[in-house]
């Protein structure tokens, strides 16, 4: 039995929609039985930039682990503090 969906509004900016969105529930206006899942791989990450000191022996020890495991020593040091967000 499918049911009668409401039609999305046209919006004059993303932030029209963004307000749109916010108070409404989408399953008034989209059948998500019939989704499906999107790849999307050229996306990147956005990333910031930032200045971090480190004491030399702490740097050097990272760049040693890092050399062990074949990886840039600054993807090593993004992936150990997202496990540690992680386990948080």
């Amino acid at each position: 039995m499918s049911r009668k969906l409401k039609s999305v509004p046209k919006f004059r900016n993303e932030a029209e929609e963004r307000k749109f969105w916010e108070s409404h529930d989408s399953t008034g206006y989209v059948d998500w039985s019939k989704a499906r899942r999107a790849r999307f791989p050229n996306l990147k990450l956005s990333t910031t930039s930032i200045s971090l000191r480190l004491p030399q022996g702490l740097l050097e020890q990272i760049k040693i682990a890092a050399n062990k495991r074949d990886v840039p020593y600054q993807s090593l040091i993004k992936v150990w503090l997202a496990e540690k967000v992680d386990a948080e």
